[in-house]
């Protein structure tokens, strides 16, 4: 049975597994980081479980900004819960539970989260292999970040639900 249901401060220990077996290192978030997102937005994050266990994940702050800077992975404190845009931090899925449509369900129940919060979209960095992923949701890649996040190149990529259709995806 396949389940998404939103975090909460006791799921800090899983998720980090579950960013740790996706990840590089760098990239990852930790365990400490975790319990400081955790503790100012857990609403924002979703857990999708199979068979009760914990095999995906998918998170992010609320932020004014139309792209994410690397201070917001460091600082819990910028969540802003009345902000237009809806950012995704991490989508993942263990190895071993890859290639079901797991990472795309938990994509668009968090695109339908932000549709009933009223957000203005939703804002991403990907790596230039996943920008066609991103893509069949709508998203607009909008071109290099300024992002460096863990010594990576990243996309901006933006969901701008006035340019985007209701049921896009």
């Amino acid at each position: 049975m396949i389940a998404v249901r939103e975090a909460t401060i006791t799921d800090a220990e899983v998720l980090a597994e579950i960013e740790a077996a996706s990840f590089p290192i760098a990239e990852a978030c930790s365990l400490e980081n975790f319990k400081k997102r955790l503790a100012v937005f857990a609403n924002h994050f979703l857990i999708l479980e199979k068979d009760g266990r914990p095999v995906g994940l998918i998170d992010g702050m609320v932020t004014d900004q139309t792209t994410i800077t690397d201070d917001l992975y460091e600082d819990a404190s910028l969540h802003n819960p009345s902000g237009r845009w809806q950012s995704i931090f991490g989508l993942a899925v263990i190895p071993s539970e890859r290639h079901q449509g797991f990472a795309a369900l938990l994509m668009m129940e968090m695109i339908e989260k932000a549709r009933r919060e009223n957000r203005a979209g939703l804002i991403l960095t990907c790596k230039e292999h996943l920008i066609d992923f991103y893509r069949q949701f709508g998203y607009e890649n909008r071109g290099l970040s300024a992002s460096v996040h863990g010594g990576a190149a990243w996309y901006d990529m933006v969901l701008d639900f006035s340019k985007a259709p209701e049921s896009g995806f």
